[in-house]
């Protein structure tokens, strides 16, 4: 009976989206090369305008969506990523460690320079990771290095056999995220078919499953902390919010803005209904206030302590005399030393050239974080984040601020950002997960030998995006008013 159900619920169109996506995606993890920029983005925009049609027909029929959910991943199952390298450092790291060393004390280049060959396919690896990774130490928290041991410990022998591991555990996290995701919008009554604007999306697809990135495991924790803090559990959201740290180094950038949420006068809604007809009644009132305060003060600061000391747990068994060091320059690089995909960095870059003739990276990197983090402080004391839709709205402007002001936008950091979207009604990450396409076409230099970013194709980029950004805002605006 439920068979049936299911398909009759079932359209004939759908069907056919379905085995073209399948066709598409198919041909885009085992016959792409990434220099072939015609195909990338062909299959890239057919890609997303299926997706967007399958969730019109299907908004109602979650479950088709999650069988093809999982569909579309497998096809990726045995593909080797065709547009990252990244995953030849996270095999290299967790064979590493299996072999007793410490990632975040040896570069590779370190070893093969001497000639040693420390791990299973040394020499593969580190061509495959490139010489200007393998002459960094690793910046990988501790819960993502336990996801490369585990690749480690299945397949150490094997590069394909390592990708699958890796690429399961971040499948999984994805339907970690749609059923906490999914809990979540219903508990914000919020249409439950939202979140597959996240988990179907071809940009999602494609950049965690397809390329390996672990974005999406980051992402699973940050959900689920999310919710639990809703329902009340803050506690457990700490240790879950201290994993998702312990994955990417991200949401270490909305902690400020829990500050209103915990300080919330819980107690204030009980006391403005009464009427106030005595001083002692006042009196009352003033005092279950301060206590609600003070109350919430201190679960703040308990909810920070939780997850300072899980993360500081969690790498502690990577501590050295060098780690500190060899982390902090590594995480500093991202800052100051590289430059991709940037949009008010290359504008102040350009002022920089304008006025000395050199390339201030070294001192714009310095300032566009402590601009971040005045802006992230002013969203925490100035706005609204007493209810969850308040808060993960701003998380959103937060995240969106620190992408605008980054130095280095690689396309699968737009997933965050993309993710707390789905639990808000701003669609311009939506828009930026198609437009980040452009971004792998950004050596096109049509005519020249030239090896740097065609600025024009960039530009293209951010126009889009920021015009539909400023859209919005002046629509909410609009409402609000």
């Amino acid at each position: 009976m439920l068979y049936n159900t299911f398909f009759l619920k079932l359209k004939k169109p759908s069907v056919l989206l379905v085995l073209a996506c399948l066709l598409f995606y198919f041909s885009f993890a085992y016959n792409l090369v990434r220099t072939d920029y015609i195909k990338l983005i062909t299959l890239y925009i057919a890609l997303f305008v299926l997706f967007y049609k399958l969730i019109q027909f299907n908004k109602s029929n979650l479950k088709f969506l999650t069988y093809i959910a999982f569909l579309f991943r497998a096809v990726f199952i045995l593909a080797i990523p065709n547009l990252s390298q990244d995953f030849y450092r996270f095999i290299w790291d967790g064979r590493m460690i299996l072999e007793g060393f410490n990632p975040y004390v040896y570069t590779p280049e370190s070893f093969l320079t001497n000639q040693q060959l420390p791990v299973a396919q040394a020499e593969a690896l580190y061509k495959g990771m490139g010489a200007l990774n393998a002459s960094h130490f690793t910046n990988y928290p501790p819960i993502n290095q336990l996801c490369f041991i585990l690749a480690g410990i299945f397949a150490g022998k094997s590069i394909v056999g390592s990708a699958i591991i890796l690429r399961l555990i971040i499948i999984a996290a994805d339907f970690g995220t749609l059923h906490f995701g999914k809990k979540l919008l219903e508990k914000l009554k919020l249409p439950a078919h939202n979140i597959f604007w996240y988990i179907l999306n071809p940009f999602i697809i494609i950049e965690l499953t397809g390329n390996l990135h672990f974005e999406g495991v980051m992402i699973f924790f940050l959900v689920w902390s999310l919710y639990l803090l809703h329902i009340g559990k803050w506690k457990q959201a700490a240790v879950v919010f201290a994993a998702s740290v312990s994955v990417k180094l991200i949401p270490l950038l909305f902690l400020p803005l829990f500050f209103k949420w915990f300080r919330k006068e819980n107690s204030m809604e009980s006391a403005t209904t009464q009427s106030v007809s005595s001083k002692e009644t006042l009196k009352t009132n003033l005092d279950t206030k301060r206590t609600s305060v003070f109350t919430g003060i201190t679960k703040l600061l308990s909810f920070y302590t939780i997850i300072g000391l899980v993360t500081l747990l969690l790498f502690l068994p990577f501590y050295s005399s060098a780690f500190v060091n060899n982390y902090a320059q590594t995480v500093a690089l991202w800052f100051q030393n590289f430059e991709f995909n940037a949009s008010i960095y290359y504008i102040a870059r350009e002022i920089g050239y304008w006025i000395t003739g050199y390339n201030e990276i070294a001192i714009i990197g310095k300032i566009l974080p402590v601009i971040v983090f005045l802006f992230v402080l002013y969203m925490a004391l100035f706005k609204k984040n007493s209810s969850t839709p308040q808060l993960i709205q701003s998380m959103l402007f937060a995240f969106a601020f620190y992408l605008f002001m980054s130095t280095t936008i690689h396309p699968w950091y737009v997933s965050t950002l993309l993710t707390l979207s789905v639990f808000t009604n701003y669609k311009f990450p939506l828009v930026w997960s198609f437009a980040i396409i452009l971004s792998y076409l950004a050596y096109i230099q049509i005519g020249k030998a030239d090896k740097s970013e065609n600025l024009y194709i960039i530009a293209l980029e951010y126009i889009i995006i920021f015009s539909v950004f400023l859209y919005e805002l002046k629509k909410r605006k609009s409402v609000e008013n």
